[in-house]
């Protein structure tokens, strides 16, 4: 799922709100990604894998350029177990837990920005 891009807004609140929908379809695919490592927990040869967006992310912020998802699924370099599984569900849960928890504050960020929206155009 991919958050809309923000585009028609210029300005302040336009470039925040990019920069969180851009967080939100990175946390959204390391979300799919870390429910594809624990469906596979217990498959013969499985593999893990991570997603990497923030730098990018934080990289574009910094320059002044316009946010771009370019999220990276790296395999995760872990050992494997005698079944050439390397997911590890614990990290996995806490990794999903974390994910969950950084989108509820990047939805409530939007909000936030909506609402400052809101009140400056008189609604």
């Amino acid at each position: 799922m991919s958050v809309p891009a923000l585009g028609g807004l210029s300005g302040g609140s336009g470039s925040v709100l990019n920069v969180l929908a851009t967080a939100l379809d990175g946390l959204t695919t390391r979300s799919e990604v870390i429910a594809d490592n624990i469906a596979n927990v217990d498959t013969p040869g499985f593999r893990a894998s991570t997603v990497e967006f923030e730098s990018s992310l934080r990289d574009a912020v910094a320059k002044g350029d316009a946010p771009t998802l370019d999220p990276e699924v790296l395999a995760v370099q872990s050992p494997v177990g005698p079944n050439g599984n390397n997911v590890d569900l614990r990290k996995e849960l806490m990794a999903a837990s974390q994910t969950q928890f950084s989108y509820q504050l990047m939805t409530r960020a939007v909000s936030d920005q909506f609402a400052l929206l809101s009140t400056a155009v008189g609604a």
